[in-house]
């Protein structure tokens, strides 16, 4: 039966329309949105994570403007301030003078037994030794983790097994030993590859943190591309002329960004507690580098007499450590997506 043309108009109108113009309702049309900016959305909800993450801010600021405050601060690292004698220390003990390590207006945290060193200017010089060890090394880490992962798990068969066999070989080194063994060795090079003295010494450090560190990576990376490559734009690339390079580069790299930051996050506070057990056990840093390390080294045998020097860099080193593996598990869970934090 056909409705006449009057009712025709009329069922139409009450009906609506089959599709609503959203930019006549709202004047903005609908925009997704991408995963980074889910995640940003996820990680801005996570107060600890970005609590964490404005105290890793502040502590890279304090490393890259160290020379202007301590010129602000009035005082340096290894400068002896004990003038004239009896001032900062005690003659007959080298003890400072006075309570909490000879805390004063002109020396915040106290100054050092036996020297007179402001110990605040050595924590803001010994926090870009940390930074920049630990930063530098989990670099090399993740370069040599993902560059072996990415090969094993793609190309496979002997190229899997010998990669897969070596990493296995390094996570059973004895690390510490083989560490002390070479720094004590390149402690006595007045020269190698180019390099001398404080900077000699910060490359063997990063170095052996970085190598000795890159197979937990590396595994990581692996196993995720032993399952990304049976995927079917991996099949897709591949009939469409791909070379292996791109589909690595542009079809699999990207799509372990987000478990590459989150292990980088992890690994640079190991670096930096590597670090500083190096410079404890006096074959890190060399001795006139700040360094937290060497600061809890110094301090041990004046820990009962004077705690703020043992504390001071304690503390540090245990703020900056938490504060990464807290922002290390914010950005985990802002990443993935079956988190219901």
């Amino acid at each position: 039966m056909t409705l006449p043309a009057g009712e025709l108009q009329v069922a139409a109108d009450e009906a609506g329309p089959a599709f609503v113009d959203v930019t006549e309702q709202g004047g903005q049309a609908i925009a997704g949105r991408s995963l980074g900016q889910i995640a940003w959305r996820r990680l801005r909800r996570d107060k600890v994570a970005i609590g964490s993450a404005a105290f890793i801010v502040l502590l890279i600021l304090v490393a890259v403007f160290a020379n202007p405050l301590c010129h602000w601060y009035g005082a340096f690292p290894n400068t002896i301030h004990n003038t004239p004698p009896g001032d900062l220390l005690d003659p007959s003990t080298q003890m400072p003078v006075g309570s909490f390590g000879g805390a004063s207006s002109d020396h915040w945290l106290g100054v050092t037994p036996a020297l007179g060193n402001d110990v605040l200017a050595n924590l803001i010089y010994g926090a870009r030794t940390s930074l920049l060890i630990g930063l530098l090394a989990t670099l090399v880490a993740v370069l040599l983790g993902t560059i072996a992962g990415v090969a094993a798990g793609f190309y496979g068969g002997v190229t899997d097994s010998v990669l897969s066999r070596l990493m296995d070989l390094l996570l059973s080194f004895p690390v510490l030993l083989f560490s002390i063994a070479l720094l004590a060795i390149f402690g006595d090079v007045p020269s190698f590859a180019g390099l001398s003295g404080v900077p000699l010494h910060f490359a063997i450090i990063i170095f052996v943190l970085g190598f000795f560190t890159f197979p937990y990576i590396g595994r990581i990376v692996r196993g995720q591309v032993l399952s990304i490559r049976e995927k079917e734009y991996i099949d897709a690339a591949r009939s469409l002329g791909a070379s292996n390079w791109r589909i690595m580069t542009r079809e699999i790299l990207p799509n372990l960004v987000a478990s590459i930051l989150v292990y980088s996050t992890l690994a640079i506070p190991n670096n930096i507690l590597g670090e500083a057990g190096l410079s404890f056990l006096g074959v890190g840093v060399p001795p006139q580098t700040p360094s937290w390390g060497k600061m809890l080294s110094d301090a041990n045998q004046y820990f009962q007499i004077d705690p703020l020097y043992l504390f001071a860099p304690g503390i540090a080193l245990f703020l900056t450590v938490l504060a990464f593996n807290l922002f290390g598990d914010g950005l985990r869970d802002a990443l993935d997506p079956r988190s219901r934090r």
